[in-house]
């Protein structure tokens, strides 16, 4: 695969900050920052979806809303609820995390069931909302993470994505993204979570991801030379 130049890693970002103590000026910050590099998103929590919405408004940048962070262990109902929530205060996109108790208690019915019913959601908007899910990869064993792949994928969501970000465990890795690739082959594969630099996410780039979930995007962009391949 052909390394990314400067522009094509922005339009693979999304620009992110979740942390609980965000201001409204920071999120405003974010989305002129997402306005002025091109990248694809901005990833926030549902407090700000509306003022993420209104400062991006014809800009061409996504909204990125996230349901049950950082836990996923929210009811399917609340689910539900929230991804109505934030789509209708303007998300574009919804960042949800898989329930994770589904998938190491092997319970492939209860999470087929729950992606389903926000699936629906999403797909009942028009135009559609992509639905991302989250399975915290670095916190589940090989076969877990497969089970949640292959339900993901047979569930037909737009993308499996790899963490949180705010697990222990870890984040991103290039053998999570290529086995995702591998096990999920209905979906698109984000990479978030631990990812600093512009290398890294080249590498998670070439292993099958087509989304970046990063805080770092504009310390990235620096470090291309504009126009350039790394």
């Amino acid at each position: 695969m052909t390394v990314p130049d400067r522009r094509q890693l922005a339009a693979r970002i999304d620009h992110t900050l979740l942390a609980a103590t965000a201001t409204s000026e920071q999120i405003r910050q974010l989305c002129r920052q997402a306005k002025e590099y091109d990248f694809c998103a901005v990833s926030v929590n549902p407090r700000w979806v509306a003022l993420a919405a209104e400062e991006l408004q014809g800009s061409g940048v996504k909204v990125g809303g996230v349901v049950s962070l950082p836990l996923g262990a929210d009811s399917t109902k609340i689910k539900v609820a929230a991804a109505k929530e934030a789509i209708f205060a303007g998300a574009d996109e919804i960042d949800m995390v898989a329930d994770l108790a589904a998938v190491v208690e092997d319970d492939a019915g209860y999470l087929t069931r729950q992606l389903t019913a926000v699936l629906n959601v999403c797909r009942s908007m028009r135009p559609p909302v992509l639905l991302k899910v989250i399975i915290e990869a670095a916190a589940l064993t090989r076969r877990q993470k497969i089970l949640a792949c292959r339900v993901a994928s047979d569930c037909r969501v737009d993308f499996v994505k790899t963490s949180t970000g705010m697990h222990p465990a870890g984040g991103a890795t290039v053998e999570d993204v290529k086995l995702m690739k591998e096990n999920a082959p209905n979906c698109r594969i984000k990479a978030a979570g631990g990812i600093r630099t512009a290398h890294q996410a080249i590498e998670l780039i070439n292993a099958g991801a087509e989304r970046i979930g990063t805080s770092a995007g504009v310390q990235m962009m620096n470090e291309l030379p504009a126009g350039k391949s790394q």
